[in-house]
């Protein structure tokens, strides 16, 4: 892994949308609010495929290179009358967060997007961000993906299944919201997605498909439709038939919750598994249901992927605002999966400085001790920090480890326990 031989320095947008850096500052990161000089081991190129943005009414804070002080940058150096704004990276799949992107807000300033803001810095003539490489698969690499070929076979395969509702929706996740999920169908390859749940139980801070009004906008539309079984069913197995070490799963960010539609997924389960026994039959989900995770497991259900933003209480409702359902009953659904053989995930949701905190690692450490998680999955949150940490009411003051050393304690603490981004074939092909 590549590093700077120095800090980098800050980056900033100017009054007309340029990035430009500032090599009077060292470029600055955050965790949980507080300003923090990234480590040169903690700076990695920023992955292609990342994009950087401009963040409104927030301006960017660096570190003074001979003081080791933050420093604000209210004005542009090169038009003092013109005011500036912090930027941060939104980075590829399979990175993960060090430290967001360090900033002060002005007052009444809007909400971000829901997108993660990771720190960024220039040196050398590159962006450098503060991540690491959270899973070597390749599976949504930009490179992997050339538009021709995504046009050719979308059309191609919408054409063929104009009868399949679920083509067609993904026909539009595909070219509409480029999900990188309905990309690799289309081109039948890796994991496709199954979403099935226009509903959900959950009223999720950073729901990536539902906002309500007057909020920062969803990034996507929800599908508006059940599918049958059989139109899930088909989906599956035209993937499943024609792609090496395939992966189906139930569960994507353009639906709500799948498990209240188990009874239709134990349907199209029980169709795919009469037909063949190649791949894995994922669900990605908040398991919420003791009851429907149990008959999934019995129905043939592989693996569930369970998203997680803390293993504190008090934390996650605050969070996901369940309702009819708490985090005993996503862990009762972890204990159900793991009696019946199959394979648990955490889709554990990183925010640099709650995560790594002291309070938050104990109770995910009791959380894996107690259910015997497979594998965890590093997901960047895509919410706006302060938001979350004020609706979460998260203490200023939070002590850690440092997202680097949290890793270290989590790899040593549990061996076993695997890390990563992506959803595993369980049985791929020899």
């Amino acid at each position: 892994m590549i590093h700077p031989s120095e800090i980098p320095s800050l980056v900033y947008a100017d009054s007309a949308g340029n990035i430009i850096d500032f090599d009077e500052i060292s470029m600055a990161g955050m965790a949980a609010g507080a300003y923090r000089l990234p480590e040169l081991s903690e700076l990695i190129e920023l992955p292609p495929g990342s994009e950087l943005f401009a963040l409104p009414q927030r301006q960017p804070v660096g570190f003074d290179p001979h003081t080791h002080e933050p420093v604000l940058l209210a004005n542009d150096p090169h038009r003092s009358t013109k005011k500036v704004q912090a930027v941060a990276a939104f980075m590829a799949p399979a990175h993960t967060a060090i430290l967001s992107a360090a900033y002060h807000s002005t007052p009444d300033c809007v909400r971000l997007p829901l997108y993660a803001y990771t720190a960024v810095g220039w040196h050398d003539e590159r962006f450098w961000v503060a991540a690491f490489r959270s899973d070597p698969d390749q599976r949504q690499e930009p490179h992997h993906f050339k538009q021709r070929a995504i046009d050719t076979a979308t059309f191609a395969r919408l054409e063929a299944y104009r009868d399949n509702r679920l083509v067609q929706h993904l026909g539009t996740c595909c070219l509409s919201y480029q999900c990188p999920a309905a990309r690799n169908f289309f081109l039948a390859r890796y994991e496709a997605p199954l979403p099935c749940s226009p509903h959900c139980n959950a009223r999720c801070l950073g729901c990536i498909s539902k906002q309500p009004s007057q909020s920062c906008p969803a990034t996507q539309e929800r599908i508006n439709f059940v599918p049958t079984a059989d139109e899930l069913a088909e989906v599956a197995l035209l993937h499943i038939d024609t792609v090496k070490n395939p992966v189906v799963s139930f569960g994507q960010g353009c639906e709500g919750e799948p498990l209240l539609l188990a009874r239709l997924m134990e349907t199209a389960i029980g169709e795919i598994r009469r037909h063949t026994e190649r791949g894995t039959i994922n669900l990605n989900s908040n398991a919420s249901l003791p009851d429907a995770v149990a008959r999934l497991a019995r129905a043939g259900l592989d693996s569930i992927r369970v998203s997680l933003n803390s293993a504190q209480p008090r934390y996650y409702e605050r969070y996901y605002r369940p309702a009819n359902y708490s985090l005993n009953d996503v862990i009762e659904s972890i204990a159900i999966m793991k009696q019946a053989g199959r394979f648990v995930s955490l889709n554990y949701f990183i925010m640099p400085g709650f995560t790594d905190s002291h309070d938050e690692t104990t109770a995910l450490f009791n959380l894996l001790e107690k259910t015997g998680v497979d594998l965890i999955q590093l997901r960047n949150l895509n919410i706006d920090p302060e938001f979350y940490l004020n609706e979460l009411r998260v203490p200023a003051d939070l002590d850690g480890h440092g997202m680097s050393g949290w890793l270290r304690l989590l790899n040593k603490t549990f061996p076993a326990v695997r890390t990563g981004y992506f959803n595993p074939c369980l049985n791929p092909d020899t």
